[in-house]
């Protein structure tokens, strides 16, 4: 999504709530997104409780955050747009000040770190609606997105400006289709996907934006 220029500052915890859910989501134990296996699951939080007995969840969350952001960019990176994890720099900025907050206050975090060892389905949308971070316009706007033909990608409507249109319970959704060049796009399903394979050519494909009434 590209930026307007205009950007504003966005609420932050609900930012960092974002971040983490889609973080879990698209670990290899579930979506497999990206390479960390359960480092935001009750395994991750054992194995950095000792070194960091207070802020342990926040020591999570950064490693599957810089894994999350290089694979994403690996895949999308046009000059000009953001992403989840790679936004306006006045809002990484202001962001990364409100991390020292967080961590003196890890413990009003607990219950939503607890939550999000619990995620089980793979359906990101029901992972956002249970935590009460998507709402009823959220999924209706979500519902009309137009869908490529694939499946594989949808369209977002406007520019990215950090309003609460952009990053809140009544936001937007987006998704970058991202296949093997030599993928076969059978769409009778006569013929399987073909794999993504590190140092084997990609098509990406990221259609215009639309307005969506």
């Amino acid at each position: 999504m590209r930026p307007s220029g205009n950007v504003q500052s966005p609420d932050l915890d609900l930012l960092l709530k974002l971040r983490l859910t889609v973080a879990r989501f698209g670990e290899m134990d579930l979506a497999r997104w990206w390479n960390t296996r359960g480092q935001l699951s009750s395994l991750g939080a054992s194995a950095l409780r000792r070194g960091f007995p207070r802020t342990h969840r926040f020591a999570q969350a950064r490693s599957v955050f810089a894994v999350a952001a290089h694979r994403c960019n690996e895949l999308f990176a046009p000059p000009g747009c953001v992403t989840l994890w790679r936004l306006e720099e006045e809002i990484e900025q202001a962001f990364d000040s409100r991390w020292e907050h967080w961590l003196d206050n890890a413990e009003e975090w607990n219950d939503f770190f607890n939550g999000l060892e619990k995620i089980e389905q793979l359906d990101l949308v029901e992972a956002l609606a249970s935590r009460d971070l998507i709402g009823t316009g959220d999924l209706e706007s979500f519902n009309k997105l137009r869908r490529a033909a694939e499946g594989r990608a949808v369209q977002l409507p406007g520019r990215f400006e950090g309003t609460g249109q952009d990053i809140s319970r009544n936001g937007h959704f987006a998704s970058v289709s991202v296949a093997n060049a030599k993928d076969a796009f059978d769409h009778s399903g006569g013929v399987g996907p073909t794999p993504l394979w590190r140092g084997h050519e990609m098509s990406v494909r990221l259609e215009g934006l639309t307005c969506v009434a």
